[in-house]
């Protein structure tokens, strides 16, 4: 059995769950959601290192993180969710991305489509889909294709028949999509609007193909999925292109939970190197004069831990900013929210790229070792600051200063 095979095997055995999830737990405030995400957090801690080296795909993990109600904390408070503040997911994103960076980032896209719905979903399709989720429903994603010209041209099309609609197209870096209940597929129709359908994973004529190869992040499921004459109803197609048509949190929000996943790693990697540096160098905790020890090793650490505070000072800043913009979306709003998160998102990327390079270098010759998995930190980092260039964040944010040129309505903004 090849790779691919073992991987749609599992898939179809997730598949009898689709609408019929075992019933998950419910949070109901952002204590209970911050206590339960810290257990669960030592729990996935503890075989992140074998999972990362043998690229084990996390799905009891995954599995017991939407159960515990994790995935649906953002649920408004009118539909029986717990509506935490995005503090309180910024927080528990950065803390499962410390302990592992893929769980950290397989939920970004189910939150997103959260978001979306939230924003443009009819009143029957948030009580549908809210319900799905607060029952342990997870979304993956298919929004990415590799074969257009440029990023916002999508080919994967959305047909109108008799008794809804009907999908064709292919997909790739679907994050989070091998355990998932539903893919938020976005999708263009005839006259070139854009909608998210949110597709059953049972359904006839999907294929999952666990292409992703990445050398970080490796057990995100960020494969390629394909769509040949699949039917959706339609009353699970939500449209996509309002969600950007109009001020709304749509970008900020996506943005803010990316921010957080750099934002635990570079703790995380920080975290660690203390604990590397006190065995290699029992000096530190002894009592000496630093200063006449590795006044250098002390410098870098200083560095280092000035970035991770900055990085999580400004992610508290941002998240706050996305939740008054969500209260009140004007564009003023809006458009401080944006800057604010592009602020954080482009010193995140820094901070953890130097974190985690620093942690390889002051823990020595042993911090190179494979077994010891210090690697997984850089590698999990250099990856996921791919995802879109840091150095756009910096355009937008310096003509905002310069120019008063509010940045534009996206999701990487």
């Amino acid at each position: 059995m090849t790779s691919y095979q073992q991987i749609q095997h599992v898939k179809s055995a997730e598949q009898a769950q689709v609408l019929h999830v075992t019933h998950a737990h419910i949070i109901q405030s952002d204590a209970e959601a911050l206590e339960v995400a810290q257990a669960l957090a030592e729990q996935f801690k503890k075989n992140a290192i074998q999972r990362d080296i043998e690229r084990i795909l996390p799905f009891d993990e995954i599995q017991a993180y939407s159960q515990s109600g994790l995935w649906a904390i953002t649920v408004p408070k009118q539909y029986g969710g717990a509506e935490v503040s995005s503090y309180t997911l910024a927080k528990i994103i950065a803390l499962m991305s410390g302990v592992d960076g893929s769980i950290g980032q397989i939920p970004q896209n189910h939150f997103y489509a959260l978001e979306i719905l939230r924003n443009t979903g009819t009143e029957q399709q948030k009580q549908k889909l809210y319900a799905e989720v607060l029952r342990g429903a997870r979304f993956g994603n298919a929004l990415a294709e590799f074969k257009t010209k440029t990023a916002s041209h999508k080919h994967t099309a959305l047909r109108k028949t008799n008794h809804g609609f009907v999908i064709n197209g292919e997909k790739f870096y679907c994050t989070g999509s091998l355990f998932a209940q539903r893919i938020p597929t976005l999708v263009t129709d005839d006259l070139e609007r854009q909608f998210l359908a949110f597709v059953p994973s049972n359904n006839v004529g999907l294929t999952f193909i666990d292409d992703w190869s990445g050398f970080g992040q490796r057990t995100t499921g960020s494969g390629t999925v394909k769509f040949d004459n699949v039917h959706i109803l339609a009353e699970d197609v939500i449209a996509f292109d309002e969600a950007y048509s109009k001020p709304t949190t749509s970008g900020p929000f996506a943005q803010l939970i990316h921010a957080a996943i750099e934002t635990g790693i570079a703790r995380a990697a920080f975290e660690e190197t203390l604990i590397h540096v006190r065995q290699a160098r029992p000096w530190i905790d002894s009592g000496v004069d630093y200063a006449t020890q590795d006044p250098l090793t002390l410098f870098e650490l200083g560095r280092v831990v000035t970035d991770v505070r900055a990085s999580e000072v400004l992610l508290k800043r941002a998240a706050k900013s996305v939740d008054l913009a969500k209260a009140d979306p004007t564009e003023h709003h809006v458009a401080k929210a944006s800057l604010d998160v592009a602020k954080v998102r482009a010193h995140s990327t820094e901070t953890a790229l130097k974190a985690s390079s620093k942690l390889i270098e002051l823990a020595g010759s042993r911090g190179s070792q494979r077994q010891t998995g210090l690697d997984r930190f850089w590698r999990n980092a250099r990856v996921h600051t791919l995802h879109d260039a840091s150095r756009w964040k910096y355009y937008f944010i310096a003509n905002f200063a310069l120019n008063g040129v509010v940045p534009p309505r996206r999701g990487t903004l």
